[in-house]
């Protein structure tokens, strides 16, 4: 099923870092394997002006997820944070545990992949959803039930009181991941992590709720990194994307330029490997071989592997990010390549 674009705007084309809500300078992040460390995300650069929604994609394991989460310290135990990490003007690398919980009490808030693995199973909807209103906000607890309601309805879910009184088992996918997106607006964040959030919902389901949340995130001014495997499902709702392989970004545009003149092999390989309502194929095309971690790549550019444009030259190092009609590349051969990407 194809998603339609559901907005334009022109931050996308005129976006600068200078006075970005977020952004990720040399990002990276590594696990203790013995005693060696294993990255898992390696100097990652991304900004994130206010308002905006930038699309982070890739295959999984490409360290998509763990980009999102460093951002907000939620790493895993004895990981070592490198690079910079600087939201509204303030450095957040190396921030203590009281300075991040701060941070994600009401300034940054987090949509997870799967809502019946972050609700508590035996609290009611109603608890779920007032709780940090009361704690956090110190609203009474009659206005944040109200309030409750009220965002219940704007995600589209109809007899809110009713609802209220329910358990996350008693709830679709569907309705659990809206009851998710209304939780997190009752915070009312300047930006929303959203972690695959409609990964585990029907096709149908999935732009019901894309078209939800992007419409409350503009109609609140808030910003967004969508974090998806599905290039276009992220094109459709976002103003920019950036695109990641084992643990770095190899490519950055706005999403109209991106998804019709893609400058890196990977993004080419994503949009082709796309079933379309407009053209009849036997067998999609598939990008051979299988994607790489971070710390399973050579010294030299970490696609090379599995990409048809491969020459000698890289194998030799990491290839450097370079400015290419306004696109952000990391390919050596990103100014002699046509490549082909939606038709």
């Amino acid at each position: 099923m194809s998603v339609h674009k559901l907005h334009t705007s022109d931050k996308a084309e005129s976006h600068s870092a200078d006075g970005a809500l977020l952004s990720l300078r040399g990002l990276g992040l590594a696990v203790p394997a013995g005693k060696e460390w294993r990255p898992l995300v390696e100097e990652v650069d991304l900004s994130i002006g206010r308002g905006e929604a930038v699309g982070l994609v890739g295959e999984s394991g490409s360290g998509k997820s763990m980009t999102a989460r460093t951002v907000l310290g939620l790493t895993p135990p004895g990981a070592r944070v490198t690079g910079e990490i600087v939201f509204d003007g303030t450095p957040v690398t190396g921030a203590d545990q009281r300075a991040l919980r701060a941070l994600r009490t009401r300034r940054i808030a987090m949509i997870f992949q799967d809502p019946r693995a972050h609700i508590n199973p035996v609290r009611t909807i109603g608890d779920f959803l007032t709780e940090a209103m009361i704690a956090n906000l110190e609203v009474p607890a009659p206005e944040a039930a109200a309030r409750a309601v009220r965002l219940l309805a704007d995600v589209g879910i109809t007899d809110g009181e009713r609802r209220m009184r329910q358990y996350p088992h008693e709830l679709s996918g569907g309705l659990l991941q809206r009851v998710m997106i209304a939780s997190v607006l009752a915070v009312e964040p300047d930006l929303v992590l959203a972690d695959e959030p409609t990964t585990a919902l029907d096709v149908t389901t999935q732009s019901e709720v894309m078209a939800i949340l992007d419409e409350l995130r503009r109609e609140r001014g808030m910003a967004m990194l969508l974090i998806t495997h599905d290039l276009e499902l992220a094109a459709a709702t976002c103003d920019r994307l950036a695109v990641m392989y084992a643990g770095r970004i190899v490519e950055t545009q706005p999403a109209t330029a991106l998804t019709s003149t893609p400058r890196h092999p990977y993004t080419s390989g994503l949009m082709l490997s796309r079933p379309s309502i407009d053209a009849v194929v036997h067998r999609l095309p598939v990008i051979p071989g299988r994607p790489l971690a971070a710390f399973e790549a050579d010294d030299g550019c970490a696609f090379a592997p599995r990409c048809a444009h491969a020459q000698g030259l890289c194998h030799e190092g990491r290839p450097p990010v370079q400015e290419l009609d306004g696109a952000r590349v990391a390919c050596v051969r990103a100014g002699e390549l046509t490549l082909q990407g939606e038709s």
